[in-house]
């Protein structure tokens, strides 16, 4: 033991000036601490009550006579004691123990203040006689029970146990196997341990160390040892019985004897605090006693004192206080954790150092401050393995680069090495520290620890490192392998395709990895590096997308719901992108496609994008002109001039071939685009299933004809169909449409042929033989006035009057028929005009004679009262009734005239229907004369007063301007 390192790791406090107060008065029979306070009792019966630094607080009388045990409770500020008091009777015993209550006071004359005494105990009673009291201890069990062991000098011990203010207690005794000398069995040490519901009872006596199980009853009794001690016991924090003897310190367990330490010399006190063993040891050499701390899991001593006569020891404030004999007192605290480092720092003790912070159990950040500083030192030594060792220790701690930036040097690689691998199996290395780890491996071409790092078996997607990295830096020291390893392992799908792609080359590797995977992984995979698998293996990459787009293996299972099915499939229009530089490719997959499936969510746009396709007029093979151009080029170089022309007229040669190759695919790919746009557009449905005016577009800027001219007339556009024509001077074309869609019997617009006659006109060619036939359509279906007809003819320079001739004379002869009939019918018109004017004249001058002998309406004789109209109609009043102003007879014709009438005034009100008579008729002037005939338009009234007359035109004014 005496090759125990000591240190001053206490020192004393309250600057070394530290004394019972003289208020103390009086022997120190007993001391006890709690709850900030040191408490004394006095052999005067006094309590005495000291504050921080030993400064005297107050005292009362708690005893008459002396006060021999006291002790303070901790979970309440109660104070127990056991004390002589004066004796009642010579039965009775005077020792009594009491419990004071320190937080009430009450007032004892009027200069001093007591506790109030909440109960009173006699100890000795007639079934627990008198014996002398050498050890005391209470436990606070659940408040306000009380559990109190006071052992005796003929090795018996007394329990209490209850709650004392309410006396509701109970007493038991308990007997050590003892010799019949008093000296060899008195009770020197008492301790409980609780551990769980388990309440256990350590007796010490000079020659035995005995353990009582209290929760049996009778309580059980156990010998620990034959060897006892005379000294004060104390108990450790594990609730250890610590047990002091001439030879050794010794600890107890429930199950018998634990370790000792040969401290030798005679103890004449023990105690425990934060840890540390106290203890007072009486040199038989020199005659000094010395108070040493144990700090036994270091094996070194934390302080070394000599002292005077001690005569109690306390912890309280966090010190420890020594009493002595003459009543001066020792404060010794501990000195702070950093003035111990620096302490052993300045002896470069760091191992001491970093036992002291671990079995003190300072904060992680603290020990790894000592241990970096440990391996600081044995850094600058230049022990490089065992520094690492300590920085290792440090992880998550301290900042990694620290360490790393010692380490850089080349010949240190594997102790850097060692530390990067520890860093990622503690889950804290960050990106760069798995990049530098696997570059240390590279360099060290350690493929072992390389595959051990990469290949840990720690389950799908648990890795220790950053994946990414890995993969990236693997790549890049070309363990392609190992990046595979990695990407695969982790579910990286991509970076695992792209390593087999763009590193390996291993094309069909990749096809077979992709059709493994999920759908959803595949689909995703596909739409990120297709454009190298189509470059590549665009067949089997095709495959592969038709798999995924309509699952051939599921189609049988899903035939109900094919159409809710394939909506969730992914769609072909997702992958257009991977074909950018392969057109030919990606026509060969819409083409499977639309074969395959029907009824698609996204036909519109394959629609549209097949359109593109086969009516571009440039669709380019790359990888053919480029093969072709290389072998130009070797030819160039290796002849001279006579190659180089040979080589041209080659080269003509090639483009001859290759632009009919060329014409050849354009018109393949025209067929289908034409029979795609029919198909895509059936009868039953009014839209096309494409973009119409995509497909309008791609048609005119390719000079896809027959494509547009479909179109438009699906659209009945039919003008736009005749425009094609004319744009290519296809007259017999356009002679033959005009047959086809100018039929108004067969719904068609029979304008064309007038929009057709305007064409010839303005052609400024030679064209007699077209309008002769045009003339005969128009004239068949009288479309145009012949004066319109000369206008629009006139205008070809080139165009010959015997080319109308013909259809003048017709048109001449059929006028002058037309003519003589409206002579004829002017002529009866007037004839019957002056008749109704004579009639009328005749009406207003001449008297009418009414001859009728018969009623018109009853045909009998006519008698009076009878009344005559002047439209030679007669009646008898009573046939007519109430309504003589009108004649029955002619009433409802003139009714119908005036219904007419109003109606004709109605209507020239309505320009919106005389407008479309205009419009919808052959001959629009006809109808504006109808207007006029009827006197819609041209009505007039003259409404006179007094002497000035005046002349409203009513309905002229509705009709501004004529078409």
């Amino acid at each position: 033991m005496y090759q125990w390192r000591k240190f001053e790791f206490f020192e004393e406090k309250l600057a070394g000036k530290c004394a019972i107060p003289d208020d103390v008065q009086g022997k120190i029979q007993c001391c006890s601490s709690g709850r900030g306070k040191v408490v004394i009792g006095s052999e005067d019966g006094a309590v005495s009550l000291l504050d921080r630094g030993l400064n005297f607080n107050y005292a009362f009388q708690a005893h008459s006579s002396s006060v021999l045990f006291l002790q303070q409770l901790k979970q309440r500020n109660f104070l127990v004691t056991i004390g002589e008091d004066e004796q009642v009777s010579p039965q009775q015993s005077a020792i009594c123990l009491k419990v004071f209550d320190l937080d009430r006071m009450q007032p004892e004359g009027s200069s001093s203040i007591t506790p109030d005494c909440i109960g009173i105990l006699r100890i000795f009673t007639n079934q627990f006689p008198e014996a002398k009291i050498t050890s005391f201890l209470v436990l606070e069990e659940a408040p306000p029970i009380l559990l109190i062991a006071i052992g005796l000098d003929n090795g018996g011990i007394y329990c209490i146990k209850g709650d004392i203010a309410r006396e509701r207690i109970t007493r038991f005794k308990l007997q050590v196997d003892g010799s019949s000398d008093k000296s060899q069995s008195s009770i020197t040490g008492l301790g409980f341990k609780v551990d769980g519901q388990t309440l256990q009872l350590f007796a010490v006596t000079p020659t035995s160390v005995t353990l009582f199980s209290l929760q049996s009853q009778p309580p059980k009794r156990q010998t620990l040892d034959q060897i006892g001690s005379i000294v004060n016991v104390a108990m450790s924090d594990r609730s250890e019985l610590i047990v002091g003897r001439p030879e050794a310190v010794y600890f107890y367990e429930v199950d018998g004897r634990g370790p000792c330490w040969a401290f030798e010399g005679e103890k004449k006190f023990l105690g425990w605090f934060r840890g540390y063993l106290l203890c007072v040891i009486a040199d038989q050499r020199n005659g000094k006693n010395t108070f040493n701390i144990y700090d036994l899991k270091n094996r070194l001593i934390a302080h070394s004192l000599v002292v005077k006569e001690v005569s109690h020891m306390l912890c309280e404030w966090g010190n420890i206080i020594l009493i002595m004999s003459d009543k001066s007192a020792l404060c010794i605290g501990e000195k702070d954790m950093e003035s111990k480092l620096d302490m052993l720092f300045k002896k470069n003790l760091y191992t001491v150092a970093i036992n002291l912070v671990q079995s003190q159990q300072a904060d992680a950040a603290a020990t790894a401050e000592v241990l970096r500083k440990y391996g600081d030192h044995l850094y600058s030594k230049q022990d490089y393995d065992e520094a690492m060792a300590q920085y290792i220790l440090t992880i998550g701690h301290l900042e990694p680069s620290y360490v790393i930036q010692k380490f850089l040097d080349a010949q240190r690689i594997y102790n850097l090495t060692n530390y990067l691998e520890k860093l990622h199996e503690k889950g804290l290395a960050s990106k760069d520290h798995t990049t530098l780890l696997l570059n240390c491996y590279t360099k060290l071409k350690d493929v072992e620890k390389l595959n051990v790092f990469i290949k840990s078996e720690d389950g799908v997607g648990e890795h220790k490192f950053d994946v990414e990295t890995a993969i990236r830096v693997c790549r890049a020291a070309n363990y392609h392998e190992h990046a595979m390893y990695v990407a695969k392992k982790a579910g990286r799908h991509e970076l695992y395709l792209k390593i087999l792609l763009e590193d390996l080359g291993r094309y069909d590797e990749a096809l077979q990895y992709i059709s493994s995977l999920e759908p959803s992984q595949a689909g995703v995979t596909i739409k990120e590096y297709g454009k190298i698998l189509i470059e590549h293996k665009p067949v089997e990459t095709i495959e592969i997308l038709m798999r995924l787009c309509t699952e051939d293996g599921e189609s049988t299972k899903r035939e109900g719901s094919n159409v809710a099915y394939l909506s969730m499939l992914p769609s072909p229009v997702d992958f257009l992108n991977i074909f950018i530089h392969h057109p030919e490719s990606l026509m060969d997959f819409l083409e499977k496609y639309t074969d395959k499936v029907k009824d698609s969510p996204a036909q519109v746009e394959i629609h549209n994008t097949l359109l593109e396709l086969y009516l571009s007029n440039d669709l380019n093979f790359p990888s053919i002109l480029q093969a072709e151009n290389d072998v130009d080029l070797s030819l160039m170089v290796k002849s001279g001039t006579r190659v180089l022309s040979r080589a041209e007229s080659n080269g003509k040669a090639v483009d001859a071939s290759k632009n009919l190759t060329k014409e050849n695919d354009l018109l393949e790919r025209q067929k289908k685009g034409l029979q795609l746009l029919k198909n895509a557009w059936p009868s039953e449905l009014e839209h096309p299933l494409y973009d119409i005016n995509l497909a309008i577009i791609l048609c005119l800027m390719n000079s896809f004809k027959e494509g547009l001219l479909y179109i438009y007339e699906k659209m009945k556009l039919y003008k736009e169909v005749i425009a094609c024509y004319m744009q290519t001077h296809d007259h017999e074309g356009l002679i033959a449409c005009c047959k086809r869609l100018g039929d108004s019997g067969k719904g068609g617009d029979p304008s064309l042929w007038a929009d057709l006659l305007k064409y010839f006109g303005e052609l400024g060619e030679d064209c007699s033989k077209e309008v002769k036939e045009v003339l005969t359509y128009i004239e068949r279906d009288d479309i145009l006035p012949p004066i319109t007809v000369l206008q629009t003819l006139s205008r070809n320079p080139c165009l010959t009057i015997s080319v109308i001739k013909d259809y003048i004379a017709r048109k001449l002869e059929q006028e002058s028929k037309l003519i003589e009939e409206d002579r004829r019918a002017i002529d009866k018109y007037q004839e019957d005009t002056t008749t109704m004017r004579k009639e009328i004249q005749d009406l207003r001058t001449n008297a009418r004679i009414f001859q009728l002998s018969k009623c018109t309406a009853c045909t009998f004789t006519l008698d009076l009262p009878a009344v005559h109209f002047m439209c030679m109609h007669s009646f008898h009043q009573r046939c007519l009734g109430d309504n003589e102003k009108e004649c029955p007879e002619c009433a409802p014709e003139y009714r119908s005239v005036l219904e007419m009438k109003r109606n004709l005034e109605q209507n020239s009100k309505d320009q919106e229907l005389f407008f479309q008579q205009v419009k919808s008729s052959k001959n629009g002037f006809s109808v504006i004369a109808e207007y006029f005939g009827k006197g819609i338009i041209s009505k007039t009234s003259i409404a006179t007063t007094g002497t000035s007359q005046t002349v409203n035109t009513s309905s002229a004014s509705s009709f501004q301007s004529f078409p």
